[in-house]
């Protein structure tokens, strides 16, 4: 990669951009295709219409009684498949870089072709069709197009969100629930729906708290947590970066089901001095043993439950290598996955969860296997896409502003754009950026605007028509690589940026496009 001297001159060097080598000669019609090879004609190829700027993001998960986070983002994730709500108290925390889509995996941006594969490559030559204000897309995270809900407060700084599948949860649990007040406080008749509202609202109440403690451990470490969601099967609390140690992963992840277990004390310690059968008896001690689930459920040692990354945390411990603790954790947790399908509904059917026994199939019977089957899909899910993750972390470093950079010819603002494409021809750049006078940069040359402007029209039309100011977050280190390269893209979205050395020397420019077509070659290599 070659940046340009400050007044006009290239520097020599190499020019190797995420997937192509260096550009050619110039075409008969002695323009280049800023981004490629090819010469740029008036009627380019557009690009195709799912191409989307990279956004690795992700997240791992964990969740209570139930239910692992969605890694991928759970309400608005980025793209792929929507992954199942996460589950009480359940905790996930994602790279600076992330987006879900119906179609495409949680931690994998579209570029027509999800996996990098021919699909990806047919696209690297051609010239991407932005809109005409320069505006681009840089890797955003699905969370930024979509907010997840109803804003209930902020409490710490971080918005909570109820996201809509959580009334259909409080209608479940109020129906099942007020049934059972029902036949134990028979006399208070229709008012035993009330209370099982409340009850609802309570429990959920204390997965908040169960969140919060994931929260505040986030904060203390400085990892920053996005935001909290309460939904279908539990919560889940956003946290953006990874723990720096497994001793700091360890602890963030166990202060959930330690908070949980010491809610479920403070409810057997409230239930002692009311009446078992009176109505604040039975609230506490649906609480107490809801907490109770919350806890131990979340202990179970399999991602994306927090007892996994607990375990996670063990085996990066001993083994110094934080993706073989996520390869074993995530393994563990599809064994989980697999044991509640199968293990649930024999022990209700049993009578080892404390009903009883039943010897033929009923209602309830299908009831249970139908949950079973939701909470081995979700644990299952969120296995997986923990190990999407981990696989995608290992990559991002691969992301270096410097090795993504194209060579750029500086020219002033009155330069015809004929000129102007001439001397990056001579120079074998691929980028043209604005200087005034003083050769300081004040303007990028957009390549869409290049591409609008009909050949015969180039001689009379001067770059400084087709430039997008810079603006400071337009400014990038050539330092920057992984997530904080993303961060800083994701900070001032635009469709190019100038990248500079340290002493603010012009080294390049800089484009989304190829930011994620690199990122897709890199997640389809093997970890």
């Amino acid at each position: 990669m070659d940046a340009s001297g400050g007044r006009g001159q290239p520097r020599p060097g190499n020019d190797e951009s995420a997937d192509r080598t260096g550009p050619e000669a110039p075409a008969a019609d002695d323009t280049l295709h800023p981004s490629g090879d090819r010469p740029l004609g008036p009627s380019p190829s557009p690009a195709e219409p799912g191409d989307a700027p990279a956004d690795p993001g992700g997240e791992r998960g964990r969740g209570p009684a139930g239910t692992p986070a969605p890694d991928g983002d759970p309400e608005d994730a980025r793209p792929g498949p929507r992954t199942p709500p996460a589950g009480p108290g359940a905790h996930e925390d994602r790279p600076a870089a992330g987006a879900e889509r119906p179609d495409a995996p949680a931690d994998v941006p579209r570029t027509g072709d999800r996996h990098g594969g021919p699909a990806a490559q047919k696209h690297a030559d051609r010239p991407f069709a932005h809109s005409g204000d320069g505006k681009g897309s840089p890797p955003r995270r699905p969370e930024e197009r979509q907010r997840g809900g109803l804003l209930m407060g902020r409490p710490f700084g971080v918005p909570v969100y109820v996201a809509p599948s959580w009334f259909l949860v409080a209608i479940l649990i109020t129906w099942v629930f007020g049934g059972q007040i029902d036949r134990v406080l028979p006399g208070l008749g229709a008012a035993s729906y009330l209370v099982s509202l409340f009850f609802a609202v309570a429990f959920y109440a204390s997965v908040l708290v169960h969140e919060l403690a994931h929260t505040l451990a986030a904060l203390r470490f400085k990892l920053p947590v996005r935001r909290i969601q309460l939904q279908f099967f539990g919560g889940v609390s956003e946290i953006e970066k990874e723990a720096e140690t497994p001793g700091r992963e360890f602890v963030l992840a166990f202060v959930g089901p330690l908070l949980s277990l010491v809610l479920s004390g403070v409810f057997y310690l409230a239930l002692l001095a009311v009446e078992p059968s009176s109505v604040p008896g039975v609230l506490l001690a649906g609480l107490m043993i809801s907490n109770l689930i919350v806890a131990v459920f979340n202990l179970l040692p399999g991602l994306p439950l927090d007892g996994g990354r607990m375990l996670r945390a063990v085996v990066w411990a001993i083994t110094g290598k934080p993706m073989t603790g996520t390869v074993a954790a995530a393994w563990v947790g599809r064994a989980l996955a697999v044991c509640v399908l199968i293990g649930l509904p024999l022990l209700t059917q049993s009578g080892a969860l404390g009903s009883d026994a039943v010897d033929n199939v009923g209602m309830d019977t299908v009831l249970d296997a139908l949950l079973a089957a939701i909470l081995a899909a979700i644990i299952w899910t969120g296995a997986g896409n923990s190990l999407r993750m981990a696989r995608l972390r290992e990559h991002l470093p691969e992301l270096r502003a410097r090795n993504l950079t194209r060579r750029a010819v500086p020219v002033e603002s009155d330069t015809p754009l004929s000129e102007a494409l001439r001397r990056a021809n001579a120079a074998g750049a691929r980028a043209l950026v604005v200087v005034d006078p003083d050769g300081v940069p004040v303007s990028l040359v957009r390549e869409a605007a290049i591409v609008g402007v009909p050949e015969h029209r180039r001689p009379w039309v001067a770059v400084s028509g087709l430039a997008q100011d810079l603006t400071d977050g337009m400014r990038v280190s050539a330092e920057l690589a992984g997530e904080d390269l993303l961060d800083a893209l994701r900070a001032a979205p635009a469709t190019e940026y100038l990248v500079v050395e340290e002493t603010g020397e012009i080294y390049g420019v800089l484009s989304a496009a190829d930011v994620e077509r690199a990122f897709v070659k890199a997640m389809a290599r093997p970890s």
